[in-house]
C-alpha cells in the first residue's frame, strides 16, 4: 500500500515546516502533532499511512509514544520513523525496541527520507 498520509510529530516549529515542505511538495498529505499525546490522539482519529517521530519532547517523549502506537490495536498496523537529534547507536535500538520501523537522525536528509518512504 502506498504511503499517502503522513503524520509529523515533533515539537520543533522549525522542524514540522521543513517535514511538512519536503512531503507536500512530493505530493503527500501531512498532518503536524506538536508532543507525543497528541500524537497519537491524531494518528488514532486519522489513521496515517506513516509516523515520523521526534523523541526529545516535554511530556510523553517519542519512544513512550512509538511504544504505544506500535503496541494498540488501532494503530500497530502504522509504520513508524523515529528522526530525532539523538544519534547514538544506543538510541537507535532503543528505537527499534519500541517498534519503530526506522531511525533517522537529524538534521534529515530530505532525499533518503523519501527514499526509506518510498520503500515501505
Amino acid at each position: 500500500m502506498p504511503v499517502k498520509k503522513i503524520l509529523v510529530v515533533d515539537d520543533s516549529p522549525t522542524e514540522r515546516h521543513v517535514l511538512f515542505e519536503l512531503l507536500t511538495r512530493h505530493g503527500y498529505q501531512v498532518i503536524t502533532a506538536e508532543s507525543g499525546e497528541e500524537g497519537i490522539e491524531k494518528a488514532k482519529a486519522e489513521l496515517p499511512d506513516l509516523v515520523l517521530m521526534d523523541v526529545v519532547m516535554p511530556g510523553l517523549n517519542g519512544y513512550q509514544a512509538t511504544r504505544t502506537l506500535t503496541r494498540d490495536e488501532i494503530t500497530k498496523h502504522i509504520p513508524v520513523i523515529v528522526c530525532t537529534s539523538k544519534g547514538q547507536e544506543t538510541d537507535k535500538i532503543w528505537g527499534l525496541r519500541q517498534g519503530a520501523q526506522d531511525y533517522m537522525v537529524k538534521p534529515v536528509n530530505g532525499e533518503e527520507l523519501l527514499l526509506k518512504i518510498a520503500a515501505l
